[in-house]
């Protein structure tokens, strides 16, 4: 069972660290993979549209419209990161849509179909090249705290480069 204290020792793997037993461990390497995990897995899974993480929903127009402009606002699931486009073959563009703060303005009517990246927080349901990525991306971002290497990041930052793009050309195959 994959887990994020499993995803960040991957990553102090690649530093030449020893583990840590829990994101709550009194070390520093533990208080910087808790305080680097959630923002770095949630800028990865905004960065490209991961199948595992893509959802689809039905939304309501809110009761309380936009002051002006178009007819209807919509709130976002509480989860979505970045909104997709509802039909992978088509763009935004044939659209009214704006997104304004966690609203989608536009004057269609609801339910409004929509597609987007989910905040995945089970690293089981995250596809195993993405928690290689993840963990390259963790490597990179603590590197220079917890090693003192400038060497050492520039070499993680050519194996994550090489990691993400072989993820990223996997699930768009898929």
């Amino acid at each position: 069972m994959a887990s994020e204290v499993q995803v960040c020792n991957r990553a102090l793997q690649r530093l030449g660290e020893t583990s840590i037993v829990s994101l709550t461990d009194d070390s520093k390497r533990a208080r910087a993979c808790n305080l680097a995990y959630a923002d770095l897995r949630d800028r990865e899974l905004r960065a490209h549209p991961w199948n595992f993480a893509i959802l689809r929903a039905n939304l309501a127009a809110d009761a309380t419209p936009p002051l002006h402009g178009p007819a209807n606002r919509f709130l976002l699931p509480a989860d979505a990161l970045r909104l997709l486009p509802p039909d992978k073959f088509r763009n935004f563009n044939d659209l009214d849509w704006q997104i304004e703060g966690r609203y989608i303005t536009t004057n269609d009517s609801d339910p409004l179909p929509v597609r987007y990246i989910a905040r995945i927080t089970d690293p089981n349901t995250m596809d195993v090249l993405f928690r290689e990525s993840l963990s390259c991306t963790i490597a990179f971002e603590l590197c220079e705290e917890i090693t003192q290497s400038n060497s050492k990041k520039e070499g993680i930052r050519q194996d994550r480069r090489a990691i993400i793009a072989e993820a990223r050309l996997l699930n768009s195959i898929e």
